[in-house]
């Protein structure tokens, strides 16, 4: 396929200097028709093409239908090289250094010829809906790193700030050869459900003398955690980790077995001395042997598929809900009456669902 610099040289001599030619401005035109179509971008993200890559992704995000449509195709021709990657959720609370441990830990996976990809999600305003998504500028090493991707996305109103199409992303990059997928998350609380049924590999972040080891409001988490890690744990900051990793694996014990049949396992770590990096690897490996000898792994590979599948079919049908032009015109009126007290939340709501 010929770029925009051969045909411009094709066409020098027939155009002025400085200017391009009307038959130059067609081919190129043509190039880029054909550069976009579903066929060069299932064969370019399948040789591992990073550009191409990011623009499928930028089509798998974006609510135009037209790019949903080709979005799905590309998808469906993907999805017979997917499947193949370790897929590991990260979170953690705002200043755990989750960006910090994330390149500490990607660079470690590089240097052993992994592949790495991250689906860093960046919280969006709930006031004007922007995002900074400053990850690459957080993660500088890692994002030089030609065995690695970074890919911010905005949370925008998902629950549990992972981006709503984060489960297409994770089946692009997979088809472009990364072995190893990263989701960091927003943040910590209940709704950190939706990463947990996406990653095979569930890791916890924590600080040390932060005041919450042992509070029940962190319970959930501390249930899905596959391992707890006290980053952070240099200089004066030492000897608290180690308190902390005691208390924690205290704690742990008196959760029942998981289905897995793993243990979790708490580990001190200094991300930003490369300090636990490997330790932390070869837990996570010992759990990947563990749980497909014991077939939980493609279980819960199951479980994540049924589990997409439903929340893609609610999604849908709230779209086409609100989609719908008999729907628009009459919720309008529902919420003027409501707010003049003609009607209850539930009766509008019964009354819009029956349209």
């Amino acid at each position: 396929m010929k770029n925009e610099k051969t045909a411009l040289k094709e066409n020098q001599g027939v155009s002025k200097p400085g200017t391009t030619s009307k038959s130059a401005a067609e081919k190129i035109k043509k190039n880029r028709v054909k550069q976009n179509s579903v066929d060069e971008f299932v064969s370019r993200i399948l040789d591992g093409d990073i550009t191409f890559l990011s623009r499928a992704i930028t089509l798998v995000e974006s609510t135009n239908n037209k790019h949903q449509q080709k979005a799905n195709e590309i998808l469906e021709r993907c999805l017979p090289f997917a499947n193949k990657s370790i897929r590991i959720g990260i979170t953690g609370v705002p200043g755990v250094g989750k960006s910090t441990f994330i390149e500490a830990f990607g660079k470690y996976l590089t240097s052993k010829k992994s592949k790495v990809a991250v689906l860093a999600v960046d919280p969006s305003s709930t006031i004007n809906k922007g995002s900074i998504l400053g990850d690459k500028t957080r993660m500088d090493q890692l994002v030089t790193d030609q065995n690695a991707f970074i890919r911010p996305s905005p949370s925008g109103k998902s629950l549990g700030g992972v981006a709503q199409k984060t489960r297409e992303s994770i089946i692009l990059c997979e088809a472009a050869g990364f072995n190893t997928i990263i989701i960091e998350t927003v943040g910590v609380g209940q709704s950190e459900t939706v990463v947990h049924s996406m990653v095979d590999f569930f890791l916890l972040l924590k600080l040390a003398g932060a005041g919450d080891e042992l509070q029940g409001i962190k319970r959930g988490i501390i249930e899905m955690a596959d391992a707890i890690v006290i980053n952070k744990a240099d200089g004066e900051n030492k000897q608290n980790a180690q308190i902390a990793k005691v208390e924690f694996n205290r704690a742990l014990h008196l959760y029942p077995l998981k289905e897995s049949k793993w243990q979790p396992k708490v580990l001190t770590a200094s991300a930003i001395n490369n300090i636990g990096i490997s330790e932390i690897d070869q837990m996570i490996s010992d759990y990947i042997i563990q749980t497909k000898e014991n077939t939980y792994f493609d279980f819960k590979r199951n479980q994540q598929n049924e589990f997409w599948l439903l929340s893609t079919i609610e999604q849908q049908l709230k779209n086409n809900f609100y989609n719908n032009s008999k729907i628009k015109d009459r919720l309008s009126i529902e919420v003027s009456n409501l707010k003049k007290g003609k009607t209850t939340p539930f009766n509008a709501a019964k009354r819009l669902l029956n349209l």
